[in-house]
């Protein structure tokens, strides 16, 4: 069982199946298990990381760095200053050049696919740490674990994912894995910025009730966890369009308290206005909790792809 996920890349959360889960959520507890006692671990001892951020990243960067170094291993990085790609190299190439420098590799890229086109070259295991408006499959294992911890379950959950569910990656990851679980979903947000209509039709084809609608305080009423993301800028051509959208959702004080009581608000981060600091005080606010998470998590990831769990 624990050599199910040898060798593969993390690129598409829809390649994981529920036994994946269970074992990257198991692996990931025993970890920090570990560590929580005092305990070392060395799995990745004398093995490098090769981390390749072509767009900004503070959490995924920093967690995916830290998970290998409480693992015993090293990490190179390029960014997209550094990269050969300014010159015109190809994800496949640098691919190619990374086996003699690495055991396996995370890629963040602004473009959708190019995880893929990095494990197309690559020998070693290629992880997903976010494509453009795609997918992000570590930051949506670490979305699961989070609610397993602050929920006690992961099914029979009424979950509301709300902000820019077109563009946020993340809100798109997580509607697929939790999807496996049988939950109900309600998608908050404007016309303009729904979710993908892919992700809604495939989550209703598994009999998943999904609900969209553009009120937050009635979802979040009905919700045990809301989760919260951001207008993503980046991905606006019209800065005037993104101004106009900004700041349409907020979670504040008053907002959780006519929320269902026990509410989970989460949040993938960074926040920009969308969730005020006051929310910080209330038990339920995980999304620092959930950061957290990042580092058992991802080294789950790392150690059950390189065989040294």
């Amino acid at each position: 069982m624990a050599t199910i996920l040898k060798g593969k890349d993390i690129l598409d959360v829809k390649d994981l199946k529920l036994e994946h889960l269970s074992l990257i959520m198991e692996t990931a507890t025993r970890f920090e298990n570990v560590m929580a006692s005092g305990g070392r671990l060395n799995n990745m001892d004398g093995r490098v990381l090769a981390t390749l951020f072509f767009e900004p990243s503070t959490q995924t960067r920093l967690t995916f760095e830290t998970a290998m170094l409480k693992l015993g291993g090293h990490v190179v990085s390029v960014t997209d200053a550094s990269s050969s790609a300014i010159k015109g190299e190809t994800l496949f190439d640098t691919g190619k050049m990374i086996d003699g420098y690495a055991d396996l590799a995370v890629i963040r890229h602004m473009r959708i696919g190019s995880s893929r086109e990095l494990a197309d070259g690559a020998a070693v295991p290629v992880i997903n740490g976010g494509d453009g408006s795609g997918q992000h499959p570590t930051q949506a294992l670490m979305d699961l674990i989070t609610i397993q911890k602050e929920k006690g379950r992961l099914n029979n959950l009424t979950v509301t994912i709300a902000g820019d569910l077109k563009n946020s990656r993340t809100a798109h990851s997580l509607a697929w894995l939790l999807g496996k679980y049988g939950p109900r979903f309600y998608f908050v947000s404007t016309a303009e910025l729904r979710m993908p209509e892919e992700i809604t039709r495939a989550l209703r084809m598994d009999l998943i009730e999904v609900f969209e609608t553009t009120n937050l305080n009635e979802a979040a009423l009905k919700s045990d966890v809301l989760y919260m993301t951001r207008i993503q800028k980046e991905r606006f051509s019209d800065e005037a369009e993104y101004k106009r959208l900004k700041g349409t959702y907020i979670v504040n004080k008053e907002l959780v308290e006519q929320s269902k009581p026990g509410i989970t608000i989460m949040h993938p981060l960074p926040r920009v206005d969308e969730i005020t600091r006051e929310v910080d005080d209330y038990e339920g606010a995980a999304y620092f909790r959930q950061a957290a998470n990042g580092v058992p998590i991802r080294m789950a990831i790392i150690a059950l792809i390189t065989g040294r769990e």
